[in-house]
């Protein structure tokens, strides 16, 4: 082959000498060619690759693999070297809440000693504290330079970025690899080639996985996106091109819809990803959401660990997982499975993965994504395969082979998981905040409990609102279910409105409970009238105050009782009530001491909606007068549902409006949520700015 300056003409590359050459095995090579990822010659009934392939810069026998110089003409995945024989000691885990404690736990089993990577508003977080080491972060979780400035005061050798945050960023996994610490995860190349959704969607045609019909160009120009999705026929579902976890994602049922949600999608992406690019896909209705676990060593060798189906979602965010999917038999899983396989092989992919999937009621299935990362509901798959993922991972980073080929994947039982979010299911999921006043887990046989959250933490609106997670495991689903329902109607997270109640109901689900779901299950039939009645607070805080008050009746009561019990007069919310005291009471609720309160005050968990009793002062003159003119009728305030940020002020002072009509556009949790006017009426005042912050309940349009 020709050297730089040389005359002569380079000659076809053989498979095995490319593989040497780009650091992968030679039938990842030949399928490269057979699929048309790099230039080939035939030579004959043999493909040969193209001296195009390689950087002349890099040629010649005593070349380094390409990996050292890429070229754009080679799969972007055989970019990177991969370094073997590097046990792991030092792992800093680049993430915060719940992953971080599980990743520490199995560190601990392979004796890794595992760092918490701290920024300034997590040093007192309940998480942060179950970690052998921690190191300050100076920036937030999508800094890269902190984090890497981090990991090199900590003396790491190597990072595991979890998931969210810099999990799938490409840039971020090759700047861990060039500073020479282990990146636990698949290559930049890799992600690039898989990770974004746009790419991946063309990887999977070439390599023959069906998608879904839609667009995933460079153009990003409105009209391109709007003819794109004429063409495509509406509805159509508008993502962005990175990460994952449903943000940034919405339907669009026509042209109207697209315009209003290409800017906001955009805005979400951005915020969520620093990436805003998008594509487009025909909007499936009521399918199945399945994803293949899958694991590859840098040797050539990947297995599945089967699949697990996410259909139950709502916003387009997963909320209760399973393993195996109730939908899915022997045949297709095969299937499934080796489509996976071919997708990640193509990909020269490395380290543990999950490609998703649509099912369609017939049995086809449609190529989504692949999320080059540890997924939020690998607990499931643990579970029924018994095997330890984070295990998996560090072992495929420290340069081991897999231990295993799919002959030797077996599964055993049924298990399911459904997260406990900071969020009010009965106000259209919109997060909520908080301290964390105490915490109750369930335990047993076939529960698992994965917490991110601890006595004395703060849940505000900056990060993701997953609490923990609760997995159940059993020979069958439906001794899952059950062992899941009730490990699900023990818990508690006192302090914080959380899903517990609304998850509760939704195993209850008839559908649920066949296994017949969909991923619009949720948004079909979950219309709650409101939140639940803190009805059965009442005698439980009054049973709670009086044990704080260190007599049965409290300092105020509702006056002589003749033969009665004694009374507390407790306060819940604006309301106030003189309540019986029935010490047997205090067991019915979960409920927790407030400290520090001014007067005694308990948080009672009622269905997972937080309730705040406190012990009331006795009724006067002054508190009824102010109550009566607290009731009186006048202006509308249209309040803030959650805190978050202002984003859009779409009205001004003595606008008109209709009922619906989008008055105000909040951002909580790199979410954005619409506030809309409860009536037609006028504008009286606008009281927010754009760029202001707000907490729930806050006034933000005035009208009359």
């Amino acid at each position: 082959m020709a050297t730089r300056g040389s005359s002569r003409e380079p000659r076809p590359i053989g498979p095995s000498d490319a593989a040497r050459r780009l650091g992968v095995s030679t039938r990842t090579v030949q399928r490269w060619l057979k699929a048309g990822l790099l230039p080939s010659i035939q030579i004959g009934d043999r493909l040969k690759v193209h001296p195009s392939a390689f950087d002349d810069r890099v040629a010649g026998s005593n070349a380094e693999p390409l990996a050292a110089q890429p070229s754009a003409a080679v799969p972007e995945a055989a970019v990177a070297p991969w370094v073997a024989g590097a046990p792991i000691h030092r792992l800093l885990i680049a993430n915060r809440g719940e992953l971080v404690v599980r990743i520490a736990r199995t560190c601990r089993a392979i004796g890794v000693t595992p760092i918490a990577l701290v920024a300034e508003d997590q040093r007192s977080a309940w998480w942060a504290q179950q970690v052998d080491e921690r190191v300050d972060l100076s920036g937030t979780y999508l800094d890269a330079d902190a984090i890497l400035a981090a990991a090199r005061r900590a003396n790491a050798d190597a990072i595991h970025p979890g998931y969210g945050f810099l999990a799938e960023n490409a840039s971020f996994a090759d700047a861990v690899s060039a500073a020479g610490i282990r990146w636990v995860g698949p290559s930049g190349a890799a992600m690039r080639a898989l990770g974004d959704k746009a790419a991946g969607r063309r990887l999977a045609a070439a390599v023959g996985v069906p998608v879904v019909p839609g667009y995933d160009g460079d153009d990003q120009r409105d009209e391109t996106l709007h003819a794109s999705a004429a063409a495509i026929g509406y509805p159509v579902l508008v993502k962005p091109s990175a990460g994952g976890g449903g943000k940034g994602m919405h339907v669009a049922l026509d042209h109207e819809q697209l315009m209003e949600a290409l800017p906001r999608a955009r805005r979400e992406a951005n915020a969520a990803f620093g990436n805003d690019r998008l594509i487009l896909e025909r909007y499936v209705p009521h399918p199945r959401h399945v994803e293949v676990q899958i694991l590859a060593d840098a040797f050539g060798n990947a297995v599945h660990l089967g699949e697990r189906d996410c259909s139950l979602q709502r916003r387009h965010q997963k909320v209760v997982e399973e393993a195996p999917s109730p939908a899915v038999n022997a045949a297709l899983r095969q299937r499934l499975g080796d489509a996976a396989l071919r997708l990640v092989r193509a990909a020269g992919y490395v380290g543990a993965g999950t490609a998703e999937f649509l099912l369609d009621p017939d049995g086809g299935f449609f190529f989504l994504e692949v999320n080059a990362r540890l997924q939020v509901e690998h607990p499931v798959t643990e579970a029924v395969t018994g095997r330890d993922l984070v295990a998996d991972q560090l072992r495929i980073a420290a340069g081991e082979p897999l231990a295993l080929a799919q002959a030797d994947v077996s599964w055993s039982g049924h298990a399911i998981e459904v997260r406990i979010y900071a969020e009010d299911p009965w106000n259209d999921f919109l997060p909520s905040i908080g301290s964390v006043h105490g915490t109750r887990w369930p335990a047993g046989a076939g529960v698992r409990v994965d917490a991110g959250v601890g006595q004395g933490d703060v849940v505000g609106t900056r990060y993701d609102p997953l609490l923990a997670k609760i997995v159940s495991h059993a020979n069958d689903r439906a001794d899952a279910l059950a062992r899941l329902h009730a490990a699900v109607e023990s818990a508690s997270v006192l302090g914080v409105t959380t899903n517990r109640g609304f998850l509760r109901q939704l195993l209850d689900d008839p559908d649920v409970r066949t296994g017949n779901t969909t991923t619009d299950l949720i948004e079909r039939t979950w219309h709650p009238g409101g939140e639940p009645s803190p009805d059965p607070a009442w005698p439980v805080a009054a049973a709670a105050l009086a044990t704080l008050t260190g007599q049965p009746a409290g300092r105020p009561t509702s006056g002589f009782r003749l033969n009665a019990r004694p009374a507390l007069r407790v306060a819940i919310g604006l309301e106030e009530r003189s309540v019986a005291v029935h010490p047997g009471a205090a067991g019915r609720l979960p409920w927790v001491v407030q400290p520090g309160a001014s007067a005694p005050a308990v948080f009672i968990d009622v269905d997972g909606l937080a309730v705040h009793a406190e012990l009331a002062a006795p009724p006067t003159v002054d508190s009824a007068v102010a109550h009566a003119h607290g009731s009186a009728p006048g202006k509308v305030g249209v309040t803030a549902p959650m805190p978050g940020t202002v984003l859009q002020v779409r009205v001004s002072d003595g606008d008109l409006v209709e009922a619906g009509q989008v008055l105000v556009v909040l951002e909580a949790m790199k979410m954005e949520n619409t506030v809309t006017a409860p009536s037609a009426g006028t504008v009286e005042r606008v009281v927010v700015q754009a760029g202001q912050q707000v907490g729930r309940g806050d006034v933000l349009v005035e009208m009359d």
